[in-house]
């Protein structure tokens, strides 16, 4: 991280600051700009301000996270889940984007009592908004029974907002149209907003899904 700091970047990455996914300022080869030791972080690429933090607290998406704090909840209970986990399907979903847009993916974690089963694919160049509805998207698309309680987990503000509470989108409109329609398949869904990197294990599982597909896809080229 030893690049210099400019006023321009040539663009954004996304990296961790403590235990939250950020944007931070870097060079052409993903590098943190930086000066006097302090990089610029925006924690939504369209925020118009940012913040100056230590570079040396900046960490890989990829890096493992240090043991959070024991959960609140039960034992084995998912946050919030509305339905008791012997009889719904328990849906963690992420998306991830290198730039915005960049190069982007998804995951995606999906629990029934003892079943598990993980996506994680790589969906091309999309903005982290496209990525993270596209990963709801795909598990409910994986899903062959719909008449079984499903709970949908997000870490998305946006996803949550535009498919739950009615926020107007400028857009993404037909993504966020197929969403609801996906939705209205199912007897009895909902999509539950969790905190991001807050010790929920399966959510930062699907975020690891998501980076990997970024990272695989890298490889390949």
């Amino acid at each position: 991280m030893g690049a210099t700091d400019t006023s321009q970047p040539d663009r954004w990455v996304r990296m961790r600051f403590r235990r939250n996914k950020v944007w931070v300022a870097a060079d052409a080869a993903g590098r943190a700009l930086q000066a006097g030791g302090l990089a610029r972080i925006k924690y939504q690429l369209d925020q118009d301000q940012d913040y100056r933090v230590r570079a040396d607290a900046l960490r890989p998406l990829e890096e493992p996270l240090p043991a959070p704090e024991p959960p609140r909840p039960a034992a084995g209970a998912p946050p919030a889940a509305g339905a008791p986990a012997a009889d719904a399907v328990h849906i963690y979903t992420d998306g991830a984007s290198s730039g915005n847009p960049g190069p982007s993916g998804i995951g995606v974690v999906l629990l029934h009592g003892a079943r598990r089963k993980e996506i994680a694919e790589y969906i091309g160049i999309a903005t982290n908004n496209i990525a993270e509805l596209a990963a709801i998207r795909r598990g409910l698309s994986a899903l062959k029974k719909r008449d079984l309680p499903v709970r949908v987990y997000t870490d998305s503000s946006y996803a949550h907002g535009v498919l739950t509470r009615n926020w107007k989108a400028k857009k993404n409109q037909e993504l966020i149209a197929a969403i609801r329609r996906e939705m209205q398949a199912f007897s009895d869904v909902k999509l539950i907003k969790v905190e991001g990197h807050r010790g929920v294990a399966e959510n930062e599982r699907a975020d690891r899904l998501a980076v990997g597909a970024i990272q695989a896809a890298a490889r390949r080229r």
